[in-house]
């Protein structure tokens, strides 16, 4: 204990900007970043870590003449957690996204409910898919991924060394448009689903003007989405697997960037 203390006053100011970047992924995670889980757990996990990579990162020099120097290299580090911990977030808006096409193709698309860790309204579908891809990143280790990712990000981009360039900037701009297209294939066997359906109503509408076909479609849409929700299950958790293989990928790429 007295060794360890020993080597963080040794070494405090490298530790303060293992501390920032830790404490920033952390915050900015899908998983350690939900509000539910105490602050304390977060900031005893963030010093906790900063101190295991203050004896395996390799020595960096903080050039930090004054407060303001490092106060600058801090929000570096900051950026760089932010960073890691925002692309693991994309792969979870492109969920939330496949879910509002859904809500508004089955019908509910009036209907939301309430994520407490945003504090914002969310479509009811969104919210199951995110939930069930939650439980699917703890089960294939995508918290350990991130917390590699995060040991990983010191070779790639060292401490005090993050500069923001136009590739790197180009290439998150990049990730945050695969988000769009991550939403349309997911919802896409839906969408189709209803599409036909709505095909089929329209055509029933006219050989039977005296069907209503308002009060027999909404049903139908929602019956009908349901059961391809349950058709995809199997095929969205290899799906959702692959997905998270993808975003360590583009993690090391946006860093590769900086």
């Amino acid at each position: 204990m007295m060794d360890t203390l020993a080597l963080v006053v040794q070494k405090f100011e490298l530790f303060l900007l293992l501390l920032a970047r830790c404490s920033a992924i952390f915050i900015a995670s899908p998983i350690f970043g939900r509000r539910n889980i105490p602050a304390a757990f977060k900031i005893g996990l963030s010093l906790f870590m900063s101190i295991i990579l203050l004896n395996v990162v390799k020595e960096t020099p903080v050039l930090a003449g004054s407060i303001l120097q490092l106060a600058v290299l801090i929000a570096k580090e900051v950026m760089v957690g932010l960073v890691i911990g925002l692309v693991t977030y994309i792969v979870f808006t492109a969920l939330y996204f496949a879910g509002e096409i859904i809500d508004m193709k089955t019908g509910f698309g009036i209907v939301n409910v309430l994520d407490p860790q945003s504090n914002t309204q969310v479509p009811i579908m969104g919210n199951f898919l995110y939930i069930f891809t939650l439980i699917l990143f703890i089960t294939i280790d995508g918290h350990l991924m991130l917390i590699s990712a995060l040991a990983r990000s010191f070779d790639i981009v060292p401490a005090t060394r993050m500069q923001v360039t136009a590739s790197s900037v180009a290439e998150f701009v990049s990730i945050l448009n695969s988000t769009f297209v991550i939403g349309f294939k997911i919802s896409a066997p839906v969408v189709a689903a209803i599409m036909l359906t709505d095909v089929a109503l329209g055509i029933l509408s006219r050989t039977m003007p005296q069907m209503n076909v308002f009060m027999v479609g909404m049903p139908l849409k929602i019956l009908l989405g349901m059961f391809m929700l349950m058709i995809m299950i199997p095929a969205f958790a290899v799906i959702i697997e692959v997905l998270f293989r993808n975003t360590a990928d583009s993690i090391y790429r946006v860093l590769l960037q900086l």
